[in-house]
């Protein structure tokens, strides 16, 4: 008994549609990965703002430092265009707002 094999050649717009979803979930990834990074970085500042972690913390000191260079290129341009408010740094919220709008725009391409 012969079994028939169907060989169905990949057309060039499913290789393209493919191709473009692997790229869409790679961004959307990493604007998820970004966003989580900004979540920790807020809350360790928080963490050393009330003194719930000591600043001789050498190891929470230096994941901060890390996460803030990572940061900074992403902030700064943010931090430039918004009014100064004292204290209070409103740019990791917009940076926030920015990935999640990055990410909805994402949703409806894919």
């Amino acid at each position: 008994m012969r079994v028939a094999t169907v060989i169905r050649p990949v057309g060039r717009k499913q290789t393209e549609a493919g191709s473009m979803d692997a790229l869409i979930g790679i961004i959307y990834m990493i604007a998820q990965t970004l966003s989580m990074i900004v979540i920790v970085w807020f809350v360790i500042g928080l963490l050393f703002a009330f003194n719930v972690v000591s600043h001789s913390n050498r190891f929470m000191v230096e994941l901060y430092n890390s996460i803030d260079r990572l940061l900074s290129p992403l902030l700064n341009p943010i931090r430039k265009i918004l009014p100064d408010t004292g204290s209070i740094d409103f740019s990791p919220l917009v940076l926030i707002m920015v990935i999640n709008a990055i990410l909805i725009i994402l949703q409806d391409v894919g």
